[in-house]
């Protein structure tokens, strides 16, 4: 199936043509005919699956096809995204598709200076990408209104409301007078996401390109057992045996990032860091010697990896095991893009194997278990054993996990309520 048969004009199909885009991905077949006829749309998919192009295709050709034009300080189409990073990178992919159109297109973001962006907004703007604390500050001080939105996007919707991000999005949906088409594209389903979608969305359709809560089935998954204190020296020893080229490996915490990194270099292995202390263009510089391959590896926390494109990454190894079983699922979708082979690998200490039993629970799917000869971990074998024999953490799911069990916060309850309340009093009102 091609673009060229999707109703998208002559300009869209040239730019798409010159980003590459041959044939619509399985999301992009199901998301943009539904898109295309006015439905709201809450989707499963995984990153990498061209979900980017899924939901802003139909957007870009119905603000075309309006005619219209943003009024000043006005913004048509909203993107949500969780992080800095990631908005970045959906506006440059929204450039590039609306390059020959007449649409302009924003992004707006912590960490760059308010008076630039300030000033992108003052004549309006078609499309908004942003996240969502730095758009509430500019709605707050009247540099954009999004009163008169047409579309209403959520990447990475599930990230945004972990992230602690669901008061400002409340927030900005009151500001909204209008009644926009909303899509909802997520990697992982929740209690929380499903809350959401039912206070916002009318009569979504549902898509799902794998099962919810999935990694990607190109991707294969091995699980090292060792010690936290091997754990670097396990990492240059696969790096160097097995000739890892480029990996990305992920960290719970900044200081290990700054050590592992450290330690690397000590060993021969060229490294870069990625975390939230670092600068914005400290971290852009690592994402470029890493993608040119001028170093082999980054160490990255999950908040700052997140929006990292890199195309046919081949390595990701957890070498701390996520909090939450969710972002396993997160990681891992940076490997096995648009059906390329990846690799997942797992350092699992003592303390981390109900992790484990958490992530296999979730992606349905048993983690391949290697014992490295010279680095098998004290006393695992008594304490799996113990773990398994308790029903309680054998079927424990983890924190948001069961997209069924019921919200526990009353005060974040009264407050949807009051929400979809005020919703329902607008659109009764027009």
């Amino acid at each position: 199936m091609s673009f060229s048969s999707q109703g998208f004009s002559p300009e869209v199909v040239k730019a798409l043509a010159e980003c590459g885009y041959e044939k619509l991905t399985p999301i992009q077949q199901k998301a943009i005919p539904m898109a295309r006829k006015g439905h709201d749309i809450l989707a499963t998919a995984q990153t990498g699956t061209g979900k980017t192009a899924a939901f802003s295709l139909p957007m870009i050709q119905q603000l075309i096809e309006s005619g219209r034009n943003a009024s000043r300080k006005t913004a048509r189409a909203l993107v949500l995204a969780p992080t800095r990073e990631l908005a970045e990178q959906i506006a440059d992919n929204i450039k590039a598709y609306t390059k020959y159109t007449d649409l302009s297109v924003a992004a707006v973001f912590g960490g760059r200076k308010m008076s630039s962006q300030i000033t992108a907004l003052e004549n309006g703007v078609d499309i908004l990408v942003a996240t969502p604390g730095r758009l509430e500050e500019h709605i707050d001080q009247g540099n954009v209104s999004v009163a008169q939105l047409e579309f209403l996007l959520f990447d990475e919707a599930d990230r945004i409301l972990d992230m602690g991000f669901i008061h400002a999005v409340r927030k900005i949906m009151l500001d909204v007078d209008t009644d926009p088409q909303i899509m909802m594209f997520s990697a992982t389903t929740s209690s929380q996401l499903n809350l959401l979608a039912k206070d916002i969305l009318r009569k979504p359709k549902r898509i799902e390109v794998e099962r919810a809560n999935t990694t990607a089935q190109t991707v294969a998954h091995v699980l090292y057992p060792v010690d936290q204190e091997r754990k670097t020296e396990l990492l240059s020893e696969l790096i160097g045996r097995k000739n890892w080229q480029q990996v990305l490996v992920f960290v719970n915490y900044k200081e290990t990032a700054n050590e592992v990194v450290k330690e690397l270099k000590l060993d021969g292995i060229k490294a870069v860091v990625c975390h939230g202390d670092r600068a914005q263009s400290a971290r852009r510089r690592a994402l470029e010697e890493f993608k040119t391959g001028k170093s082999r590896v980054m160490v990255a926390t999950d908040v700052a990896a997140r929006g990292l494109d890199i195309e046919d990454l081949p390595h990701v190894v957890n070498y701390d095991m996520p909090f939450l079983a969710e972002d396993y699922v997160h990681r891992i979708g940076r490997t096995g893009r648009a059906g390329k082979q990846g690799h997942a690998v797992s350092f699992v200490n003592r303390d981390e194997e109900l992790t484990v039993v958490q992530v296999e629970n979730l992606i349905q799917q048993r983690i391949r278990r290697v014992e490295l000869a010279g680095y098998e971990p004290k006393q695992r074998e008594s304490y799996i054993e113990k773990l398994n024999s308790k029903p309680a953490f054998k079927n424990r799911q983890g924190r948001r996990n069961n997209p069924n069990q019921s919200a526990t916060d009353q005060g974040s309850a009264e407050r949807r309520l009051a929400m979809v309340k005020r919703l329902k009093a607008r659109r009764a009102s027009k």
